[in-house]
């Protein structure tokens, strides 16, 4: 029992030795922080700038995150505090289906419905001519995604706040929403930030649906109307295919490992944030 648990708190650290491993010949050549901030992707001349690849990750996870946290958090307090248990009978086994699906239904959604809302409504919206797969899309696709995962576990957070102490507020004259905001939400703080950070990490990571909507262009852009080329994409398309120039199976490896470092630190940032809370 000791050791299985040894061999699971160690995973991270053997995952991240072995990719370190398998991309130390490019660090050989050229320094780990120049390969991260650095934009120029060329591979065939042996130049492999990351940067574009982090920057368009970090900006569909932001727009994912900034779309179905709003969404998320008081649609969980709408069924955990004012919903009927009829309403949410039925929503969970909703959730779980969405929850269930393969990324791949949430891509080819995306490509049928986003892309063309995006290409022939939102884009002439803001004057401006777009094909549709734009970082944009692939933030409406993630948050899509992220929404069942997340929901749930917002559901279960306000759950396990006691009825006690919102009936108590409400006995000294709180209205409903009152209680809702000073009692249920302050005592669910550190449960909503867990839920985010976990929302968070786990759509930074994503792969199959962001990659088929958001158009794959090594760019540096902040448009979101834009294509982007996220990391989990540029390792998802290329490997085994683009393995016969110099140094790049190293290079995809260093970008599997900037992923998972990445993700380590949203973790521990919001971990950090958690034990603020609760002090």
């Amino acid at each position: 029992m000791i050791s299985g648990l040894t061999l699971l708190l160690m995973m991270p650290v053997i995952i991240g030795i072995a990719l370190y491993i398998k991309s130390s010949p490019l660090i050989g050549q050229q320094s780990a922080w120049h390969l991260i901030v650095s934009s120029d992707w060329l591979p065939t001349r042996g130049k492999f700038g990351f940067w574009p690849f982090i920057a368009s990750s970090l900006y569909v996870t932001f727009l994912s995150f900034l779309l179905a946290a709003p969404v998320c958090l008081f649609s969980a307090i709408h069924l955990t505090q004012f919903a009927s248990n009829r309403l949410v009978r039925v929503m969970q086994p909703v959730l779980d289906i969405l929850a269930g699906l393969p990324s791949v239904i949430y891509g080819v959604w995306g490509i049928l419905i986003v892309v063309p809302l995006i290409s022939y409504l939102f884009a002439p919206l803001f004057r401006m001519s777009s094909s549709g797969y734009t970082l944009l899309a692939g933030g409406v696709v993630l948050a899509i995604m992220c929404i069942p995962y997340m929901l749930n576990m917002l559901i279960e957070v306000f759950s396990t706040v006691p009825v006690g102490m919102k009936e108590a507020s409400l006995s000294l004259g709180a209205t409903e929403w009152q209680s809702v905001k000073h009692v249920v939400l302050r005592k669910s703080f550190p449960g909503i930030i867990s839920a985010f950070g976990l929302s968070v990490a786990k759509a930074f990571g994503e792969t199959i649906a962001v990659m088929m909507v958001v158009g794959n262009q090594v760019r540096l852009t902040w448009n979101p109307f834009e294509a982007g080329y996220p990391l989990p994409a540029l390792i998802a398309n290329n490997y085994g295919e683009m393995l016969s120039i110099p140094m790049y199976d190293s290079a995809l490896m260093f970008a599997a490992l900037v992923l998972l470092v990445v993700i380590l630190l949203i973790n521990l940032i919001f971990r950090y944030l958690i034990q603020l809370v609760q002090k």
